[in-house]
């Protein structure tokens, strides 16, 4: 019974863990719209390239594992490439 409910209690941490990242992944897609507003205002393209490398040069030094930079790259290009697909659906929207 005590590694179960272990078990459960590691799994209601990963839960809560999970909601904080979901806040986060939407707060971050609210700046990428703000964002996408201002390249609209100014008639620039929505994928910035030197910009994306950047944030993943930025984040993979920045991970300390466990997870491999690779991964976290593929996790953060998962995530800009979200962004950018929602900056262009609203800027469709409009």
């Amino acid at each position: 019974m005590g590694s179960s409910a272990s078990l459960l209690s590691v799994r209601r941490r990963i839960d809560r863990l999970d909601a904080q990242l979901l806040r986060l992944v939407n707060r971050r897609a609210a700046f990428a719209l703000l964002i996408g507003r201002i390249k609209r205002r100014r008639k620039w393209p929505v994928f910035d390239a030197p910009r994306e490398a950047f944030v993943l040069r930025h984040i993979t030094r920045a991970n300390r594992g466990p997870l491999s930079a690779r991964a976290v790259a593929r996790v953060f290009q998962a995530v800009l490439r979200e962004c950018r697909r929602r900056e262009r659906t609203s800027k469709k929207r409009r």
